[in-house]
Order: structure tokens, then sequence, then C-alpha cells
């Protein structure tokens, strides 16, 4: 493991928590990080940071981040996530919003509207040391790591997403066990 990267990653985590706590906006992690956050322990390098956030917080969000260095990076359409770049740390931010029914789906781009899955942003947040941040529910990574190569044909799933799965079914049924 590549500890001076995952040094780097959990410090741009811990600032990214603090931005958004001092701009006054929502952020969750999602992906690999979130994972690791919900299993209290880093289960491998990753290579970049993924969060969820709200669309209509999309601009502060870059405004701050590129006053504290970050440079936004070529991605997916802007109006559907959002990657910044700091050294060799990448964040990316999938935009959120709710529909008239109060789900919270996609915020742009071509699955604009689409929901994501039920309950995703109701957990407690993660925590790995002295770091808490919030993180989307076990449930919905599990889905989401399951569906994206469906919904999204051209992305193969990858052993490290299978890896990730089992991981995080098994922590899903040790904690519904009674004691």
């Amino acid at each position: 493991m590549d500890e001076e990267h995952t040094a780097r990653q959990l410090q741009a985590i811990d600032e990214v928590v603090g931005i958004a706590g001092e701009i006054g906006i929502q952020i969750w992690l999602r992906g690999g990080w979130a994972m690791d956050f919900y299993l209290g322990e880093i289960t491998r390098d990753h290579r970049d940071i993924d969060w969820f956030a709200w669309a209509e917080d999309a601009p502060d969000l870059n405004e701050k981040l590129m006053a504290c260095g970050y440079e936004p990076m070529p991605g997916p359409p802007p109006e559907q996530q959002r990657d910044f770049g700091r050294g060799d740390v990448e964040l990316s931010f999938a935009l959120l919003a709710k529909d008239g029914n109060g789900r919270v789906v996609v915020g742009g781009g071509p699955w604009k509207g689409e929901p994501w899955p039920a309950g995703m942003l109701d957990t407690p947040p993660g925590r790995l040391g002295r770091l808490q941040c919030p993180i989307i529910s076990p449930a919905a990574q599990v889905e989401i790591k399951q569906m994206m190569p469906v919904w999204v044909p051209e992305m193969p799933r990858r052993s490290k997403d299978l890896e990730d799965i089992a991981r995080l079914q098994a922590a899903l049924r040790d904690r519904t066990r009674p004691v």
C-alpha cells in the first residue's frame, strides 16, 4: 500500500469535510473510501476520492476547492459531476438533486432524474481513526457496485468491485446478527 498517497487522501477527506462544514453544504463519501469509513479500516489503495454533493451547492463548492488549490479536471459533463485535482489527489463529486416526490436522483447529465438507491443518504457517518465523515449507506454502496455495469455497459465490472461487494455484504451480515 502507498502509505504516503493514502495519508494525502485522508488529509484531503478531512479538508473537504471541513470545507463543507464551513460553507454549510452536505457531502457524502461514496466508492472505496465510503466502504473503508464504514468498515473502520483501510482495505486497499484508492485511485481517487468519490463524493456525492447537491447540484445546487456545486458553485460554492467549486469556488472553495479552487481557493484551496484544487484545479478542475476534465471528466463527465459538469452538470453531472465535478472533478478536481491537487498534486496526486483527485476528488470527484457526483451531483444529486431531488425529484418532485423528494427522492434522491441524478442531478444532471444523460441520467438526470434517475433515482439513486432509497435510503442512500440515511446512514450514520463512518469513521477511520480520528476522522469521521458522512458516507452513503453500505446497502447503497453494494447496489451501486452491482448495478454500475448494467447502468453503464461500457464500464465493465472490476475485480476490486467484487471484493468490495463481498466485504460490505459480510459486514452487513455481521452487524445484523444478534449478540
